[in-house]
């Protein structure tokens, strides 16, 4: 079912079973490490979070890279997939590919710079011939653009898809998206005038509570809805803080939260101590230079279920 209703959208949440076996959690997670790091003028285009005037540091990005692949392994097994030096920008590879289990998507870009990206004969090989995985290839369609879990914020633990509607992901991609992860509920929302990713404006946090940024939203009522369904365990973020990156979080385990140092720094302790309640801590490691590239930590990481 897919749902542009919040009404319809808490109804059909509501009547879920569990889906069993299902991991609320990634079981492993694979970076692209930066290669000759720059920003790219197409991409900017459409994010707000980017600024051309910004200098870029290459080796910088690259060591706060490797960082955040060290801490992850923390949590689950992180593999990084060396960087290539004609996608200059390409740290973000959860736009690109991403997988259900024993499948891999491969996303449909809007740019021609992060098209690119998703002909990497290795990652789509490492899935194919070392996992054995399926591949459903969304990238050479020309109907639709969809960038996978940087446009739609997945509850693996229920199968349900929050999708939103920017440039960067039309309704047709979000049909395809549906059918490739094998959901059960999607509910498609426009997300607010210039934000371009819904994982900049949500995040699900182990299947049993949400970072939301309500202004990231064109209506009011989805961010309240999403809330409600996770029985307002819901950490409701401020302008400032969705623009520090504290929307752009992952779980990879049960008991942790990862996000940016900026982000982390832009919580309020009852924030913290919400998350504590809720049964999680809070990982955190520094990527400014990489955000001046308009993601944060979330984007820089692809799920592997």
């Amino acid at each position: 079912m897919i749902t542009t209703s919040p009404d319809a959208f808490l109804e059909a949440f509501a009547a879920l079973s569990p889906l069993p076996g299902a991991r609320a959690t990634a079981r492993a997670a694979f970076l692209l490490a930066p290669a000759e790091f720059a920003l790219a003028a197409e991409s900017a285009s459409d994010n707000r979070y980017m600024d051309l005037a910004d200098s870029v540091d290459p080796l910088r990005a690259l060591a706060q890279h490797a960082a955040l692949a060290q801490a992850l392994r923390a949590d689950c097994p992180v593999v990084t997939f060396p960087g290539d030096a004609s996608t200059p920008d390409a740290v973000f590879p959860n736009n690109v590919f991403a997988t259900a289990p024993g499948r891999l998507v491969v996303g449909r870009m809007r740019h021609a710079v992060r098209q690119r990206e998703a002909a990497r004969r290795d990652v789509r090989g490492f899935f194919a011939q070392v996992l054995g995985y399926e591949e459903v290839d969304l990238s050479g369609r020309d109907d639709c653009v969809a960038e996978l879990t940087g446009a739609l914020v997945i509850d693996r633990a229920r199968g349900v898809g929050y999708c939103g509607l920017s440039e960067r992901c039309d309704e047709t991609g979000a049909r395809a998206m549906h059918e490739a992860f094998g959901l059960r509920l999607t509910f498609c929302f426009p997300l607010a005038a210039g934000e371009y990713h819904t994982n900049v404006v949500l995040a699900l946090l182990a299947g049993r509570a949400a970072i939301v940024a309500p202004d990231g939203f064109a209506d009011p009522a989805v961010p309240r809805a999403i809330a409600t369904a996770y029985g307002e365990r819901a950490l409701r973020l401020t302008p400032a803080q969705k623009r520090a990156f504290a929307g752009n979080a992952i779980a990879l385990a049960d008991d942790r939260v990862w996000m940016s140092t900026a982000a982390a720094t832009a919580l309020t302790e009852p924030q913290r101590q919400a998350l504590a309640g809720w049964g999680f801590r809070i990982g955190a490691v520094e990527l400014d230079e990489i955000e001046k590239a308009g993601g944060s930590l979330r984007c820089c990481v692809a799920e592997i279920f």
